[in-house]
């Protein structure tokens, strides 16, 4: 603190005298400025701090998001598969992942496990016929302690069922030059795994043969070469399964003509945006037909479109479909003799995607938020919102507003978290998110909260909004400046709401959609610049009941127009009770208590995204301007019925005997039957050759069929679909079943079988068998019974093919004892016993290894850490030989709940990057070889550097101060990353935004506050603000330009001392200014650099010159008269002087401290000619900012109580102090003081850009507003990062001289002592510390004017000496003088000043 203060004020650096200044610079300074100084004097920047903190902290958010989800996937039985999910938080979040709604326990499940980055992977993938435990819907959950849950999309995991053929080639033949194809239908999750052999030898696909997506083989322009049996193969992961072989024969041409017949016709199919279409057509013909296409009457131009391609035999390829080709498409064939023509329609689907997605929301509790979600889609897709993972429930707090959009009343802390808007439909699902951070109320800062607001009562209480008035607090009873909060809840419920007054010192409020009839408690809170004070007491008022409100919409009815909309029409109300605004369409599907609703301004509406075939009921609300009316009677429908979306489920067959099967099924899940279930469709074949397929119809609820007269010992093949009076659903799988070669009996149980046989391992037990002898019982089945010593714990049951069964997960070293028994229809047959000990499970339990020691951490720079250490297990010259590695763990305390980071060394160090500035971390090593591990060691500390700020200040806004219309106010809020401790900020300024920014003029704030005023602004005025941060380590970026108008002129901001400046500015004579008034530094030209003095510089010159030869007759004056009051009292002791402040004594004989050296070093500055200067920020600048000051008054002794009295609220109240004046009315240029630091004698002052140094305040001057009596003196701006870092640099000057121009520099010697100095108190760094006297002290400062033009030479201000307090008179007052060889040194120090000064005028 005392470089601080040493560098604003000049100590008194003689102890023989009363520290009086030698007079001629003193009497030379008011004359040079009265004669050539601007008309208008230059006001003095002023700046106060206010209190450090001016408001709490502000919560980040945190990004969290997914990324990578998983997608839906097709698997084969026994494969692995891996379904993709990475999050990303800081911490690092927890994954977990549910199944068809329910979470999975991956700890006791070997087959799943979860991977490190959060993926799914399921090995060995298991799927049968009656067990398929890992087909389904899964979906990701990421979950960080403390902050909060998100979900993924949910993807489909489908298993390809066994390989099934439903049709197969087909012995054909072909003409030369003409088309033909071969069928291989297969599952349709088996299509990618199908190839073609020619001839048992792979077949090459080219442009002439393809695969067509359903695994039909197409060839056309058929030659010689392609004759021969062909084959389809499907490979799904098992043994390749094989179709018949058939013989394609290649014809010669006939030379005759053949109709065109089609061999395949496009069929109409549904695509999703993004896939491939194929649209087939195959026609044979002699001549050989060219194939076009149409689409909506248009011809398709295939060659030249790179999205629609011309495959073999005239087939369609669209790739990347997108939602314009939906459409008719028709193919025409023509072979000049004959046309033929067939269509199919295409219609395509797109999954949802977001339109606006929702954004991250600060709120307070008791506050009102809306998320928005806009989605699209085909069809439109059902939108849910769901908050830290669980689905948001419509209530009257949480609201579905405008379709998707969700609305949350009166916040409460519980309600902080991340939100996701899903939207979902046939094809798809998406998911975005937002977080909902609840902030605390900014504490209060120092000074007096208000009290209760008095009074508070309910002035005006309707059906719908409540009116409240009250009085000021009793600790305010002004309150203009107070702000007042109402917060309100209805009786019985925990969610407060609140609502604010609209600006300050407003004692009313009017709380809006209320309900009628309804008791509501409401408090009042007052706030000043303090913070909250105490609520008012509780009041409790009841609404109105309902009136003046619209009556029910007459006539409402709803009829369905599709499977899955609804359109619901009414008229206008009978009793509308005014005009109808709009109305609000509510509706709910039966059977759920879940009501939405939709604004709706029209008499009709139409519900798209229903459920097909489901009932729902509608009611309509009419509002006008008094709120909802009477509710309608709810009306009931029904949505159409369409085909099952979904096949029958639980399809199984049993052999009766040689020559029938009864097949039975479970009817399709409710939500997917889309309307009543008529019968089903049974479909059979014979499985070893292509047959015909029959079909028979089971009408009504029947879930079973005997189907009868089969051939004996053949395999059949059966699927079954459901029927509605809209068509048939999708048919099932085909199951296949064998009859029996003769008919067993079944009217007994089975026999024993004929063996069993375990072999137990550590975890199971492989359990084999063969059947009964007795082969002329049928068998449907076997039960294996097991448990650690009775075999009746757990049973399980198998097919009747089957011989043998692994028992899973069971007990190491523990005895089971296993039975098993053949049973059919009749029962189970005798059991056949068997037992088995498991292995035991050895596996040595390793001894820990000793862990590292003397753990360091070097900090090399702002984000990276040196850790080493060393191993006691290793040979003394810690080598390391073996496998062994080092675990290096990190974290840092703050937040609290931080997680651990890990990375592994194979050496005795590791560099930690990556992390955050000005951070404390910990951290610890563990050390692992093999399976044996170490203890992790004893933590490290280190903090790394600090780094400039990476982010600018937020949230800046500019107020106009009230009642001071020249006066703003400009807050913000520190960077979001500050990398270190916030020593300062810039304010930048300018009234065009587009200047550079050496343009604008600037203005300096000390310490972390976040407020600071400028005064004298131009009224009526565009100005635009900028502000930058600056640490210990440089200046951040600057924020966004923010834009201000001033206000209008007004009268009452009109002054007298305004007035008088004004007149004495326009050129007229200047009031007798009083004997103690010292004018400012100041230079003497304008911001636009044009010479402000009416006298040009030959005049000018003639001044200078007779001001000194004048000077020199009053130094010889009083040279004379110091002469001659030598005395004896000069050699006594003489007291110390003290400093400004009074705080310093320097003690000692008055010999031994020399007067002040008043030579001007032309060595210790200079500043030099930088036009090309690098610095970026230049602090002296030519904006022409249109600002006003007040000029300087006469001061005079009636004013001490002024001052103490504004010295006195500048403590209280940090508004009227915090706030800075530009240098100079009209237009008068900001002046830059260069301070003359207490710095040694034999360090130079070098004209660096440095970024670590902060820029000197501009507009500064040696007087404030008005001349303090008190010897309040203006100190120059020395930010308290440079106290700190005194020895680094100072601050320096860029200028722009016409001509080298040598500065002076005095230096100050530093005090011995500390300053006086009150922390507790705001303190102003452009405000040196009241004295105890009355004296004006000036600055040792130099004042540089605009360069560049030709101006005066520049005025320098001696420092006079500080006056002794009363309590430390010296010993003579007024008798002290020099010794004639001091006064001989000084008048030699004197004519080296003119000489200087003759010098510079000569330049």
């Amino acid at each position: 603190m005392a470089a601080e203060r040493e560098a604003g004020r000049l100590l008194c650096t003689s102890s023989s005298r009363r520290c009086c200044p030698p007079p001629p610079l003193l009497l030379l300074l008011p004359l040079l400025l009265l004669l050539g100084r601007p008309a208008s004097g230059a006001a003095a920047t002023k700046s106060g701090s206010p209190p450090q903190s001016a408001g709490a902290s502000v919560r980040t958010f945190t990004p969290f998001y997914f990324l990578v989800e998983p997608v839906d996937t097709l698997s084969v039985r026994g494969s692995s598969v891996i379904l993709n999910c990475s999050a990303y938080s800081e911490p690092s979040p927890n994954i977990e992942w549910k199944k068809d709604g329910t979470f999975l326990n991956l700890e006791s499940d070997d087959r799943r496990q979860l991977l490190p980055d959060g993926s799914l992977f399921i090995s060995n993938v298991v799927h049968s016929k009656h067990n398929k435990p890992d087909e389904g819907f899964y979906q990701c959950v990421a979950t960080v302690d403390n902050l909060g849950t998100i979900v993924s999309r949910t993807a489909k995991l489908t298993v390809a069922g066994l390989p099934r053929f439903t049709s197969q080639p087909e012995p054909s033949s072909v003409y030369v030059g003409n088309s033909a194809i071969l069928n291989c239908e297969v599952n349709a999750d088996l299509v990618p795994f199908v190839r073609w052999e020619q001839n048992r030898q792979p077949l090459l696909l080219d442009d002439r043969i393809v695969k067509l997506p359903s695994g039909t083989l197409v060839i056309s322009n058929a030659t010689e070469g392609d004759g021969g049996l062909y084959r389809c193969i499907v490979e799904s992961g098992g043994p390749p399964k094989f179709s018949d072989e058939a013989e394609l024969k290649v014809l010669q041409d006939p030379e005759e003509i053949v109709d065109l017949v089609f061999l395949m016709r496009p069929s109409s199919m549904m695509k999703v945006t993004g896939q491939s279409a194929v649209l087939p057509c195959v026609v044979s013909g002699l001549p050989a037909p060219v194939v076009r296409w149409m689409k909506n009457e248009e011809v398709l131009d295939t060659e030249s479109s790179g999205r629609l391609v011309l495959l073999a035999g005239g087939c369609l390829e669209i790739s990347d479909v997108t939602e314009d080709d939906a459409g008719t498409y028709f193919c025409i064939a023509d072979n000049g003799n004959k046309t033929v023509e067939a269509q199919a329609e295409l219609t395509v689907q797109v999954p949802p995607g977001f339109l606006k997605q929702p954004a991250n929301i600060y709120a307070h509790e008791s506050m009102d938020i809306v998320f928005e979600c806009e989605v699209t889609g085909k069809p439109t897709p059902t939108v849910k919102w769901v908050k830290n993972g669980d689905v948001v429930i419509p209530s009257d707090y949480f609201k579905i507003v405008k379709e998707h959009n969700l609305q949350v009343l009166g916040l409460v802390k519980s309600d902080e978290g991340f939100y996701q808007c899903i939207a979902e439909n046939d094809v798809g699902n998406a998911q975005a998110g937002a977080q909902l951070i609840i902030l605390e109320h900014a504490p209060a800062t120092t000074g007096p909260l208000p009290s209760a607001p008095r009074d508070v009562v309910a002035s005006l209480v309707s059906t719908r909004f409540i009116k409240l008035t009250w009085r000021t607090p009793a600790s305010d009873p002004h309150g203009d400046n107070l702000t007042y909060s109402v917060f309100y809840t209805k009786e019985g419920v925990a969610r407060e709401r609140v609502e604010n007054t609209s600006q300050p010192g407003e004692m009313q409020v009017t709380i809006q959609n209320l309900m009628p009839a309804t008791v509501y408690i409401f408090k009042v809170m007052a706030q000043n610049k303090h913070g909250s004070g105490e609520s008012s007491a509780p009041l409790r008022v009841e609404t109105q009941p309902e009136v003046q409100l619209p009556g029910p919409a007459p006539n409402i009815r709803a009829y369905a127009t599709s499977p899955t909309s609804i359109t619901v029409t009414w008229e206008t109300p009978l009793s509308g009770n005014g005009e109808i605004q709009n109305y609000k369409l509510y509706y709910m599907e039966k059977g759920t208590d879940k009501e939405q609703d939709i604004d709706v301004s029209s008499h009709s509406y139409t519900i798209n995204g229903l459920k097909k075939y489901t009932e729902y009921s509608f009611r309509v609300v009419a509002y006008n301007k008094h709120g909802p009316g009477v509710s309608t009677q709810d009306v009931a429908v029904r949505t159409l019925s369409d085909v099952p979306s979904a096949a029958p489920q639980n399809l199984s067959l049993e052999v009766r005997n040689s020559k029938s099967i009864v097949i039975h099924w479970q009817p399709p899940s409710s939500t997917t039957q889309n309307g009543q279930i008529t019968g089903y469709k049974i479909r059979y074949r014979k499985a070893s050759r292509k047959s015909d397929v029959t079909e028979t119809l089971v009408t009504g609820t029947q879930l079973s069929q005997l189907i009868e007269g089969l051939d004996r010992g053949t395999e059949y093949n059966f699927r079954v679909a459901a029927l509605t009076v809209n068509g048939t659903g999708p048919a099932t799988d085909w199951l296949s079943a064998e009859t029996f070669e003769s008919d067993l009996d079944e009217t007994r149980v089975p026999e024993v079988p004929s063996s069993l046989h375990v072999r137990p391992l550590v975890t199971s037990i492989v359990v084999s068998w063969t059947p009964p002898e007795n082969q002329n019982i049928v068998v449907r089945g076997y039960a294996i019974g097991y448990g650690i010593g009775s075999p009746h714990a757990q049973t399980i049951k198998v097919d009747y093919k089957q011989r043998y069964y692994t028992i899973e997960n069971l007990d190491p070293s523990s005895h089971y004892v296993i039975t098993l028994k053949a049973f059919n229809n009749v029962g189970e047959g005798i059991p056949l016993y068997e037992s088995a000990v498991t292995r035991p499970h050895t596996v040595p339990d390793p001894t820990p290894m000793m862990p590292p020691v003397g753990v360091q951490a070097s900090i090399l720079s702002h984000d990276t850490i040196r850790i080493t250490w060393a191993d006691n297990s290793l040979p003394k010259h810690q080598k390391i030989t073996d496998s062994r590695y080092y675990t290096v763990r990190w974290k840092t305390n703050i937040p609290a709940n931080t997680k651990y980071k890990n990375a592994n060394a194979t050496t005795l160090s590791y560099l930690v990057t990556g992390l955050k500035p000005n951070t404390l971390y910990e951290f610890s090593v563990m050390v692992t070889k093999g399976r044996r591990s170490s203890t992790w060691s004893m933590t490290a500390h280190g903090a790394t550097f600090e780094l400039v700020p990476t982010s600018p200040p937020k949230d800046v806004t500019v107020v106009s101060k009230e009642g001071k219309p020249r006066t703003i106010i400009v807050n913000w809020q520190p960077p979001s990353e500050a990398n270190g401790k916030i020593t300062g900020y810039i304010i930048y300024y300018s009234t065009d935004v587009n200047a550079e920014i050496h343009d604008w003029v600037i203005e300096p704030v000390v310490g972390n506050r976040l407020t600071h005023q400028i005064q004298e602004l131009t009224l009526d005025t565009p100005y635009y603000f900028k502000i930058q941060a600056r640490n210990s380590k440089g200046m951040g970026p600057m924020s966004e330009a923010v834009q201000f108008r001033t206000p209008k002129a007004d009268s009452s901001d009109k002054m007298p001392n305004d007035q008088a400046l004004g007149s004495a500015g326009k050129g007229s004579r200047l009031p007798d200014l009083g004997s103690d008034y010292k004018p400012p530094m100041s230079g003497s030209n304008s911001p636009h650099g044009s010479p402000t003095s009416p006298l040009d510089s030959n005049m000018l010159l003639v001044i200078i010159v007779s001001v000194g030869v004048i000077t020199i007759v009053v130094v010889v004056v009083i040279a004379v008269f110091c002469t001659r009051r030598t005395t004896s009292h000069q050699k006594k002791k003489r007291a110390a002087c003290k400093s400004v402040n009074g705080s310093h004594k320097y003690k000692g004989n008055c010999k031994d401290v020399k007067p002040p050296d008043l030579w001007i070093h032309h060595e210790r500055l200079e500043l030099k000619p930088i036009d090309k200067s690098p610095d970026p920020n230049p602090v002296m600048t030519d904006t022409p900012i249109p600002r006003n000051s007040q000029d300087i008054t006469p001061v005079d002794n009636s004013m001490d109580s002024n001052i103490h009295q504004r010295r006195n609220s500048y403590r209280g109240h940090e508004s009227e102090d915090s706030m800075s004046t530009l240098a100079g009315r009209r237009g008068m240029r900001p002046k830059m003081m260069m301070p003359f630091d207490s710095q040694p004698p034999q360090q130079s002052v070098r004209n660096t850009p440095s970024t670590d140094t902060m820029p000197a305040s501009s507009s500064q001057t040696c007087c404030t507003d008005h001349q303090d009596p008190e010897g309040a003196t203006s100190s120059s701006y020395l930010a308290s990062s440079q106290e700190e870092d005194s020895g680094q640099s100072l601050p320096t000057a860029h200028v722009r001289p016409s001509h080298p121009l040598k500065s002076f520099a005095v230096p100050a010697i530093p005090p011995p002592g500390p300053p006086l100095y009150d922390p507790a108190l705001p303190s102003t760094p452009l405000l040196s510390q009241q004295a105890l006297n009355h004296h004006i002290h000036s600055v040792k400062t130099a004042s540089i004017g605009t360069l560049g033009r030709s101006r005066p030479p520049m005025p320098v201000v001696v420092p006079s000496a500080p006056e002794v307090q009363e309590t430390t008179r010296m010993l003579e007052d007024s008798e002290s003088s020099y010794e004639p060889d001091e006064l001989t040194k000084e008048m030699a120090h004197l004519e080296g000043l003119m000489k200087d000064l003759n010098a510079i005028t000569t330049a």
